[in-house]
């Protein structure tokens, strides 16, 4: 055996599956696979690697199933806005970016990954005013760079906002319709044109890139847009991911658009499946559920923008009763603002406890870690990550114990979930390499992307103020519609007060 192929790492406390409390055992990697796990001075082949890990304790990477690239350059852009406001927001913050803002952004998405222990990530990208080869490329290329897994799916759209929401574009004052008629989209043919050029081109490995194509959001698509969609995805293998049931807005807009919910209507195009994921879900219904469970398909609850953007809180307890596959997810840093996995499975968890008192309806730790960890992989399409076991890929987390979150170790599960915050990695391994050491970003330099961000900041803001005007005109009559609209009566309640 070639012992260079081999690493073992010793005296660390290992969390396994099933387990509450980490066990004392090493691990023995072959390349970038768990070989073998087992007690202490567990045997390896002569001249492997030995890596100490006394004092920290090592558990699967977190797995982040809904992010956005583009969100890290837009990070606290904004303050009291709902969700439609972001999507009104979308041109002034996320508009004329260069290919090589592109690639920061998703550079800086995934070094704050990272380094706050996720592993793999399935990221929707947005390009104004649509996907290009180009910036598909970038954002492949800077997740290669940093070392990590990723899902990249690009957003794709034929309507704009004003013309997913019924009756929106009408309520506009009309100088404000005209400034938004520039925003119409191109034929979808055209969208789907380069995108097909990009996945027929081999531009991704498979090995810790995959593709993915993402139907923004249903409403935003034209029924042509979703079967061309759902046509693209079966012709090249491709999973599917869309923002579905997000907010009342788009609960009661299928409703009046289709005459039925946005996950009835999916299910009627044939585009559900398990290879399906929904990104937030929170006005699901029970119906919803049941058909998203028939198909195998998962959901990406994303609990801090959930709350941040007042979509309300979702009913993950049900959504797990139903059969449901439950992932967890940051959303973007303009809407999620941060990519800390920790935070997100934290309050998955204290969602879950807000909604009522029944105490056997609230998520347990275990059920919230599973979801950021094998959850997400089975929504990430990833075989063999997201656990601690013989013949699983080595993406290992090392927490410093030594740290203030770890002082006592009282329950392992527990304290991952309610108590680390991220402060105390130390160490990421992605498929048996460090990305991570003591702390420090080793797969790019941060204080050049530091550099390179203030720089793109300041010319982005000074190309975007006259788009940031237009965003400032719009957005009160934007929240007029969409306040009075969210006020009409739907099927569940899911705000975390009644409307007064």
């Amino acid at each position: 055996m070639k012992s260079a192929l081999y690493t073992v790492i010793r005296n660390a406390l290992v969390l396994l599956p099933g387990r509450a409390q980490a066990d004392a055992v090493d691990l023995l990697l072959e390349g970038d696979m768990i070989r073998e796990i087992g007690p202490r001075g567990l045997a390896a082949p002569e001249g492997a690697q030995v890596v100490d890990a006394a004092g920290k304790l090592i558990h699967a990477g977190l797995i982040n199933a809904h992010t956005h690239a583009h969100g890290a350059l837009a990070k606290a852009m904004g303050d009291r806005w709902s969700l439609e406001l972001l999507l009104a927001a979308g041109p002034w913050i996320s508009g004329n970016r260069s290919f090589e803002d592109k690639y920061l952004s998703a550079a800086l998405n995934g070094a704050e990954m990272v380094l706050k222990g996720t592993t793999a990530c399935y990221d929707l990208f947005f390009e104004v005013p649509a996907p290009t080869v180009e910036g598909m490329e970038a954002i492949a290329r800077a997740y290669r760079d940093v070392g990590m897994r990723a899902t990249i799916a690009p957003m794709v759209a034929d309507l704009t906002l004003y013309q997913a929401v019924p009756g929106l574009y009408e309520a506009l004052p009309e100088a404000l319709r005209a400034e938004v008629d520039r925003f119409r989209l191109q034929p979808y043919e055209r969208t789907l044109k380069g995108f097909e050029t990009f996945v027929r081109d081999g531009r991704v490995d498979g090995e810790r890139l995959r593709i993915a194509l993402a139907p923004t959001i249903p409403l935003h698509c034209t029924d042509d847009f979703l079967g061309a969609c759902r046509d693209c995805a079966r012709r090249h293998g491709l999973a599917l991911h869309s923002h579905v049931s997000e907010s009342k807005i788009q609960a009661l807009s299928g409703i009046r658009r289709y005459g039925r919910t946005l996950t009835a209507h999916l299910d009627r195009l044939g585009l559900l499946g398990p290879d399906f994921t929904v990104a937030h879900g929170v006005w699901l219904d029970d119906e919803d559920m049941r058909i998203l469970a028939g198909h195998g398909a998962s959901v990406a609850h994303n609990p801090a923008s959930n709350m941040r953007l007042g979509s309300g809180l979702a009913d993950v307890r049900a959504m797990l009763e139903a059969g449901v596959n439950v992932a967890i997810g940051t959303d973007g840093s303009n809407s999620g603002d941060n990519q800390n996995m920790y935070e997100a499975t934290r309050l998955a968890s204290f969602v879950s406890k807000v909604r009522g008192p029944e105490v056997d309806g609230w998520l347990t730790t275990p059920e919230a870690l599973h979801a950021a960890t094998e959850g997400g992989a089975r929504a990430l399409g990833f075989d063999r990550i997201g656990r601690i076991a013989t013949g699983y890929k080595a993406d290992l987390v090392f927490v410093d114990l030594g740290h203030i979150n770890w002082l006592p170790h009282n329950h392992t599960v527990n304290q991952i979930v309610h108590v680390e915050d991220g402060t105390a990695v130390r160490d990421v391994m992605i498929g048996g390499r460090f990305v991570v050491r003591d702390g420090h970003l080793l797969t790019l330099d941060l204080a050049r992307l530091a550099q390179q961000a203030e720089a793109a900041r300041e010319r982005l803001t000074a190309v975007n103020a006259p788009m940031k005007l237009l965003a400032e005109r719009l957005q009160e009559a934007v929240a007029r519609f969409c306040v009075g609209l969210a006020r009409e009566p739907y099927r569940v309640e899911r705000y975390g007060a009644p409307l007064r």
